[in-house]
């Protein structure tokens, strides 16, 4: 059987499409062929990654479209006569970047009109969670499961080591991570009121660290950054990094004494993985699909007290019994996310369709 998959862009690093390599070879080894086409490919995945433009593209007997922004691939995907599978990864709401982007706020919109587009088009909807599942339920998908990201905890446990980095980040202030891109529904801003309440109560050595793009939205990004002035912190102590290669991200994950998602609005959250990959206990925020990943891992807290959050991450941070109990959760959760697990998830998926 021919089981291709379909994503817009094939960028190494990106959830989305590393996920899809990763669910690729899976694939192969269950005995298919198996290919992955995108519109746009980075240089050094040309080999990896097919062209859409490839006629091969829509031979598959079964496709998996990758779903999270509007593109040509959505229209191309409803006419395709043979079996269709769509994986949704999730649409930040469009209200989030309203008061900064009208661009974006104008393609989340359009991309949620998208996808409902496809209802009754398709033979099986999936999300990445239950979360993103009854989105589609409410869309008017009628067939609707559930298929994990593939997360590529490898790139975090097996990295190289950056001594220059580490010894930097080993300097004796307590770093607390986030890993992702710096846009409205992240609440970054949430973050540095975090640190405010941090620094009064628990303790002043500390360093937030900011892992992910911060250009997409500068309107918001400076935003946060005259937050920072008007609480008048140290600016060293709030470190916004940009992209990082994979050996950089392991070391801000390796030296991090915790993990700190406030995020809003997430239909999976694969940042939660690595940090339970990479033994760093979490203290999230409750909303979305957050609760779902951690599965009672972690430590969550809601409604969205900030003085509760600052209490619960000094007590990962400096009790060793709390902290202990936390990463041995996180480890039990992990196993959730093995590729044996994928796997058997992914054959479930695929076998009313003859793929066993």
């Amino acid at each position: 059987m021919i089981i291709h998959q379909w994503v817009p862009a094939a960028h190494r690093g990106d959830a989305i499409g590393d996920s899809a390599r990763k669910v690729r070879e899976r694939i192969r080894g269950m005995g298919h062929d198996s290919d992955l086409f995108a519109l746009t490919i980075d240089d050094d995945l040309r080999k990896d990654v097919r062209p859409f433009s490839d006629p091969a593209a829509t031979r598959g007997d079964v496709t998996i479209f990758h779903f999270a922004l509007p593109s040509p691939m959505t229209d191309a995907f409803a006419r395709l006569d043979g079996a269709k599978v769509l994986q949704y990864h999730n649409i930040t709401p469009a209200h989030f970047f309203a008061p900064y982007d009208p661009g974006l706020f104008r393609l989340a919109a359009l991309g949620r009109r998208e996808l409902a587009t496809l209802a009754g088009r398709v033979d099986l909807a999936l999300g990445d969670s239950d979360f993103n599942r009854r989105e589609l339920e409410a869309l008017g998908f009628e067939r609707t499961g559930v298929l994990p990201i593939a997360v590529d905890t490898d790139r975090i446990t097996k990295a190289p080591r950056r001594p220059a980095l580490e010894k930097i980040l080993s300097d004796g202030l307590i770093n607390i991570l986030f890993v992702g891109r710096i846009v409205p529904n992240k609440k970054i801003e949430d973050h540095i009121r975090l640190a405010e309440l941090y620094k009064r109560y628990v303790d002043s050595y500390y360093r937030f660290i900011f892992v992910g793009r911060y250009d997409g939205v500068p309107r918001y990004y400076a935003q946060i950054r005259a937050l920072v002035d008007e609480y008048q912190m140290l600016p060293d102590r709030f470190w916004f990094t940009g992209p990082v290669p994979d050996e950089d991200l392991a070391a801000f994950y390796r030296w991090s004494d915790a993990y700190v998602s406030l995020s809003e609005h997430e239909g999976f959250c694969v940042p939660l993985v690595e940090a339970m990959a990479a033994d760093v206990p979490v203290v999230a925020y409750a909303a979305g699909a957050v609760p779902e990943t951690l599965g009672g891992a972690g430590l969550l807290f809601e409604p969205k007290d900030l003085e509760l959050a600052a209490e619960l991450l000094g007590s990962v941070v400096y009790d060793r019994k709390v902290r202990e109990g936390v990463l041995e959760g996180q480890r039990r959760r992990l196993r959730a996310f093995a590729p044996a697990a994928i796997e058997t998830a992914l054959a479930t998926v695929l076998a009313p369709f003859g793929a066993l």
